[in-house]
């Protein structure tokens, strides 16, 4: 192994250990984990996927952006499944920003880029919804709910609509103390991604908050194609908890072949979740007319090989899996919450529909 690739190897380890141990602090005390987020700026996480223009990195095409960003999401997911969360927001905006943002916004960016700033994407809301006024400069009505990393986040990328057009994406300040309610984050896992909610009403909004075409976040394949970043960080959680499966699992488990039997299967359910989730990576960066399709199929399959991968700790580790404190528990916490994406069932009839249409796979692989 070459020096330069040992030294990458090593860092995407260190990451994940760092990530891990500061982890179970926010668990225990939720808050927005700032130490953890500096601790990817440090590793170079933080503007690697931002635009070229703004000190990105500069990949060979999309393809190679694509599946370096999923072994980035998979590598924060392992050490913390709250950060992935946080951190595929963040890799969502810089690329929002690179597809829809004009030379000004990118110059604005590179500027808040250098001081550390962190990004999110909300659109989760409460009926009425969010909305621009008519006014100039028009300013914002309503709230986001779900809010990921509400009040320690730099700025959002938030959904707003207004009259007579489609919703549009608006650049907002994510960090203000008494626009952020995280009351009701009440919750089992995911604790310190503090999704909560935050208010939006009387931001004045300039020219240059104003990202895009009205119907530009919607537009597919990139938005419901995109699905497959979220899966990455999913991944990231249930390779942790393979691991850590085969670290704690006891001798007794270790020489009865009922059990190394349900660790083969843990194994092999992760193993298959990230074929797809690198399959469905693939296909979004080349603009696929299949994309869509496969994400669909590539949430319900991280998420099964996750209900998989949690069986098998509960019944190798025992009640160990349930103890505060250990690690598995936390990851199965995490797991338990995050893979409630919205609408799986319609995820899945509709990529059947693809399916019983044509072949879904590439040309060279049909059945």
């Amino acid at each position: 192994m070459t020096p330069d690739i040992q030294e990458q190897v090593n860092g995407d380890v260190d990451i994940v250990e760092r990530l891990t141990t500061l982890g179970a602090r926010y668990d225990a005390a939720p808050n927005f984990p700032a130490e953890s987020m500096s601790a990817l700026i440090e590793s170079g996480h933080h503007r690697r996927f931002a635009p070229e223009a703004c000190g990105g990195d500069a990949f060979e095409d999309q393809t190679a952006r694509a599946l370096a960003m999923s072994k980035a999401l998979r590598q924060v997911g392992r050490g913390d499944l709250s950060i992935g969360r946080l951190y595929e927001g963040h890799v969502n905006a810089m690329s929002l920003v690179d597809w829809y943002g004009k030379p000004d916004q990118h110059d604005w960016l590179a500027h808040v880029l250098d001081r550390g700033a962190w990004f999110g994407v909300w659109a989760t809301e409460p009926s009425p919804g969010v909305r621009l006024t008519e006014e100039n400069p028009p300013s914002l009505l309503g709230e986001k709910m779900f809010a990921s990393g509400a009040g320690g986040l730099d700025y959002a990328l938030v959904t707003a609509a207004s009259k007579g057009h489609a919703r549009r994406l608006v650049i907002v300040p994510a960090n203000e103390e008494t626009r952020t309610d995280l009351s009701r984050w009440r919750v089992r896992g995911m604790r310190a991604s503090v999704s909560g909610r935050y208010w939006l009403d009387g931001l004045t909004i300039e020219p240059l908050m104003l990202l895009g075409e009205p119907g530009d976040y919607d537009r597919d394949p990139r938005f419901t194609a995109g699905a497959w970043r979220f899966c990455a960080a999913q991944l990231g959680g249930i390779e942790a908890l393979v691991t850590e499966i085969r670290r704690a699992m006891p001798d007794s488990a270790r020489e009865d072949p009922l059990q190394r039997a349900r660790f083969a299967d843990a194994v092999v359910a992760a193993r298959t979740a990230g074929l797809w989730v690198e399959e469905a990576a693939q296909l979004f960066a080349s603009g696929h007319e299949d994309a869509i399709a496969v994400a669909r199929l590539t949430r319900g399959i991280v998420e099964n090989a996750g209900f998989a991968v949690m069986e098998a700790a509960a019944r190798i580790l025992g009640t160990r899996s349930a103890f505060d404190g250990e690690r598995a528990d936390k990851i199965i916490r995490d797991l338990s919450l995050y893979l409630r994406q919205a609408g799986p069932d319609h995820a899945r009839d509709e990529a059947a529909k693809a399916l019983l249409d044509h072949d879904v796979w590439s040309e060279s692989d049909r059945l």
